[in-house]
């Protein structure tokens, strides 16, 4: 994806003498959060990493250097900024607009289902819309039952886990990824929640390391991208962990593995949900007969199915085929 501003005239937004106005100009909160959306446009930075807008992308940034929760309070608007303030603000948003690094990366914070997270770039920054149905408490999907045993594979940051786990106080939740560098940022983010009770990070790869085990509700979002999609990425993703973006020519090659083997890992009325995104055309495409039941999002958000034990068991024929 080519942004329609030229890359060479980047530079230009942090010359020496546009900072040193900016910085003796500017001095209010509105004042930075003004200019550095400003500065966000100008550069056409992808936004897709836990905003979707230049005020909200400049605002984390802000925050995290004023060490406040999200700026939404507009009495905050006209607090001064310390020129120490001030420089710390440009050159996370220099680096934020020159090595187009995602302001998740630059706060080590992002935000799911209303939940704090540390991230960093051992791990995707969490995007998913499956946080609607977490704050549901997946009514629809589980038809009422309340899970007592949940697991998040592909776990990433472990945000599908620890908020699981909020939203189901007396469940056990299983975080389980292929990446020990992944699981070091989930085991830190749980015990940041001091959930480390009840949410147990697993090495594994798919469910190769669960043998035995069952859940009454299975909740994945795996590597999903197709080969054409990841040599188009804006350059933000090339920030982000392949191995968690990157899933075969389709996009589909770990879905294939989690389709043939979820039954195994469900209770007798047990649920999978599984998000993958625009690789959903594609699944469609191949498993039309299958009884995956898409889902739709007040929030936005596409690309999620549900699926039951049962008809995973009545399609296992279609799953070690495709």
């Amino acid at each position: 994806m080519t942004s329609d501003t030229d890359e060479s005239r980047l530079p230009s937004l942090f010359e020496a003498d546009l900072i040193d106005d900016a910085l003796q100009t500017l001095h209010t909160i509105q004042d930075w959060l003004r200019w550095g959306v400003s500065r966000l446009h100008q550069s056409g930075v992808f936004l897709g990493h836990g905003t979707d807008n230049p005020w909200d992308e400049a605002a984390s940034l802000l925050a995290t250097v004023l060490y406040l929760p999200p700026i939404t309070d507009e009495t905050l608007f006209s607090a001064r900024l310390t020129l120490e303030e001030r420089r710390e603000f440009l050159r996370l948003l220099q680096q934020r607009i020159e090595q187009r690094v995602p302001a998740a990366y630059l706060t080590n914070q992002a935000y799911f289902a209303g939940l704090p997270f540390y991230v960093d770039e051992r791990v995707l920054v969490p995007r998913s819309p499956i946080a609607e149905l977490i704050q549901q408490g997946f009514s629809e999907q589980l038809a009422g039952r309340v899970p007592e045993r949940i697991l998040d594979l592909c776990t990433g940051s472990g945000c599908i886990a620890v908020a699981c786990a909020y939203q189901f106080p007396e469940a056990e939740v299983d975080a389980a990824d292929i990446s020990p560098d992944a699981l070091a940022v989930a085991e830190f983010n749980i015990a940041e929640h001091q959930l480390q009770h009840r949410v147990f990070p697993i090495l594994s790869d798919g469910f190769s390391g669960l043998a035995g085990q069952q859940y009454d509700l299975i909740v994945t979002n795996p590597p999903y991208v197709d080969a054409e999609d990841m040599a188009d990425l804006p350059d933000e993703f090339r920030h982000e962990p392949e191995l968690g973006l990157a899933s075969g020519h389709d996009g589909l090659a770990l879905t294939r593995q989690i389709l043939r083997h979820a039954a195994a890992h469900l209770t007798e009325h047990g649920v999978l949900v599984c998000e993958v995104g625009n690789s959903m055309v594609a699944l469609q495409q191949l498993l039309p007969e299958a009884g995956l039941r898409w889902l739709e999002f007040n929030q936005g958000g596409i690309g999620v199915f549900v699926v039951d034990k049962a008809e995973l068991v009545r399609c296992q024929p279609l799953f070690e085929e495709f």
